[in-house]
């Protein structure tokens, strides 16, 4: 009896450690969830949020070559832009109050399907707004993005951009030396863009749907 005893304390000095990291694992924070969905299609306001209902991963987004990291302070952003060598950096605001008149043209624009040479990197210093990239299917994914979150896109994909109903956004935009960021809009030409066919053959041809 006194050897079975022994035997159960034994067992019960093992195993409580593993139930108490069980249960504290599941309880500790890593920041806010990302959330991606498949875009619904439905004619209305970009604005809206146009959920279909259908969660896209983090680990879809990276087999686009989209990378999403929360960063809670601007020490965390710091050390991603010296990681992809980003020396420069400025600050965007987009909202009736900072454009006044031409807010509703510029947003329009923005959420024209196009790409860019360069890798586009934004930090949302306040505020919230929508990437839409487009699938290996050519679909859209619609990703959300609030305040510490930084989204990254690399050169050559299709996207867009848009304020959510709140219409307001204020970003970081990180980059190496003079960026490339004129939007270069959907067209057969574009589709050739040497940016464009390296995207492809290198991201996508290159990852199986997730």
């Amino acid at each position: 009896m006194m050897f079975s005893w022994k035997l159960i304390w034994t067992l019960f000095l093992r195993l409580i450690p593993l139930y108490i990291f069980k249960s504290t694992s599941s309880t500790i924070e890593t920041g806010p969830k990302m959330k991606a969905y498949w875009y619904d299609n439905v004619e209305g306001d970009q604005r809206e949020p146009h959920d279909s209902g259908r969660a896209v991963s983090e680990e879809k987004l990276a087999s686009l070559g989209v990378l999403y990291k929360h960063c809670p302070t601007i020490a965390a952003v710091d050390k991603i832009a010296a990681e992809r060598g980003y020396r420069n950096r400025d600050e965007v605001c987009v909202s009736p109050a900072t454009m006044g008149a031409i807010y509703e043209e510029k947003v329009k624009s923005f959420f024209s399907e196009h790409l860019h040479e360069d890798e586009e990197i934004r930090y949302i210093l306040d505020g919230e707004g929508y990437f839409d990239v487009r699938g290996q299917e050519d679909e859209w994914i619609r990703i959300c993005l609030v305040k510490e979150d930084m989204i990254i896109l690399p050169a050559g994909i299709y996207h867009r951009f848009t304020t959510n109903e709140q219409n307001y956004v204020k970003a970081m935009r990180l980059f190496q030396d003079e960026p490339k960021w004129t939007p270069l809009n959907r067209g057969a030409e574009v589709d050739a863009n040497p940016h464009r066919k390296t995207y492809l053959e290198t991201v996508v041809s290159s990852t199986a749907a997730v």
